[in-house]
């Protein structure tokens, strides 16, 4: 066959959905780097302009909102135009803006280069478009493939963070949004515009199966087994036929919505917040954004895990673990306002990045549990748009209640409580209903 010839697929090799899952690692490594290191330019920028917190975690939260408006539209263009055509430009509009962000020399300014064409541009390598893709390569081994796609967020956090710190220490903070800038447009656009597929079929593949279907001269090729019935069921009898019509109609889609939205709303509480937090206890700056960079590499194993574990015990059960482990994270730093020892820092990083690991695979498996189908890619776009919406108002809320306060216990708080009602939802949900 033609594409044997080409090294896509060969006896023995790997299925080409890992290939896939590596290009969403690498990309949402990049989505979550620069997304997270906005903590450390937040504080260069306090530092040089006179903004408040509230009204410069602003630009976050538009940042946010931009992508709440964006991703529908990006997992529906995906749906229908495929990836390429729609990660390619994102990346080229998301080096652009923070190139632009370089040149800064007012509030409005900021807001328009990175709340709106960074955020615009960052919609696209987001966990939205590389989950419209990997439901379509992967069923059996689902969480397993999201955990170790989504593991990139961790990674870019670890790389990206301190070697933003750094730069802009020796550079200042302008230099490092041009390097962020070239450094994106480098990486993700060929990796994105030569690898991605959007669907198996595209190579001759079925879901989570090594070799192309090559069809007989005596009819089409066999349907494929079912491995965890023992029956052969064709794809199209395997996949139920939803489409966002369909699933606005049904509970389990409003569930589906609002327990990741009060996930990222106590989870941006602390994302972008938790550096200066750090930075007032007493902690110096490099060490806060190594401390945050730490977050990053727990979550990245954890991402793993929790998606390999959620393949073999209930979803809900997973994703309850790790909603637990973030509010023991949590917790640590209301105790360090309280009592003042730096040594809290462990068991934040350790139980924060624990529990943050445990959102996005399971966001994606139980997405694609409950909705697999044609318009999947819309489907999911809307919880991540539901996402955007709840960072842009935990960003702000916590900044909000920091002027008011002079502390962010309150916002702390209200951090705990949303991720625990999260958790509650993701039991109603139900995911452990409908999987085969």
């Amino acid at each position: 066959m033609q594409l044997k010839k080409r090294g896509f697929i060969r006896s023995g090799g790997i299925y080409y959905g890992w290939i896939i899952v590596a290009v969403g690692l690498v990309s949402m490594a990049f989505w979550t780097g620069i997304r997270s290191s906005f903590s450390v330019f937040y504080v260069a920028l306090l530092e040089e302009f006179p903004w408040n917190r509230g009204e410069s975690a602003g630009v976050q939260s538009l940042a946010l909102l931009s992508y709440t408006v964006l991703a529908p539209l990006v997992g529906g263009l995906i749906d229908r135009f495929g990836p390429r055509r729609v990660i390619v430009p994102g990346v080229l509009i998301l080096s652009l803006g923070l190139i632009l962000c370089s040149s800064i020399e007012n509030l409005i300014q900021f807001y328009i280069f990175y709340g709106l064409i960074a955020g615009a541009g960052i919609t696209c390598i987001a966990i939205v478009s590389y989950s419209a893709i990997l439901a379509h390569w992967f069923e059996k081994e689902r969480g397993l493939a999201s955990g170790i796609a989504v593991s990139g967020m961790g990674l870019g956090t670890f790389l990206l963070v301190p070697l933003s710190q750094y730069l802009i220490s020796l550079w200042g903070f302008r230099t490092t949004f041009v390097f962020s800038g070239v450094l994106v447009l480098i990486v993700l656009l060929p990796l994105n515009g030569i690898f991605l597929r959007h669907k198996p079929q595209e190579l001759g593949l079925h879901p989570d199966i090594l070799e192309a279907s090559v069809p007989s001269e005596k009819g089409p090729p066999a349907p494929r087994l079912d491995r965890r019935q023992g029956t052969e069921k064709s794809i199209s009898l395997m996949t139920p036929d939803w489409t966002l019509k369909k699933a606005v109609r049904t509970g389990r889609f409003w569930l589906l919505v609002l327990f990741p939205f009060l996930a990222f709303l106590g989870l941006f509480i602390i994302h972008v917040h938790n550096v200066k937090f750090l930075v007032d206890q007493g902690v110096d700056k490099m060490t806060a954004a190594y401390i945050y960079a730490m977050i990053g590499v727990v979550s990245s194993v954890f991402r793993i895990f929790w998606g390999w574990l959620s393949d073999r015990i209930w979803r809900e059960t997973t994703y309850t673990f790790g909603m637990l482990c973030i509010c023991f994270g949590i917790s640590s730093l209301l105790l360090m306002e309280i009592t003042g020892l730096k040594t809290l820092t462990y068991p934040f990083f350790i139980f924060f990045g624990m529990g943050w690991g445990a959102t996005a695979p399971l966001f994606m498996a139980i997405a694609a549990d409950l909705f697999k189908g044609k318009g999947f890619g819309l489907i999911y776009g809307i919880v991540e748009g539901g996402i955007g919406v709840a960072g842009a108002l935990g960003a702000w809320i916590a900044g909000f209640l920091f002027d008011k306060t002079q502390s962010y216990q309150s916002a702390f708080l209200l951090a705990i409580f949303a991720v625990l009602l999260s958790g509650v939802l993701a039991w109603l949900a139900a995911p452990r209903k409908v999987r085969v």
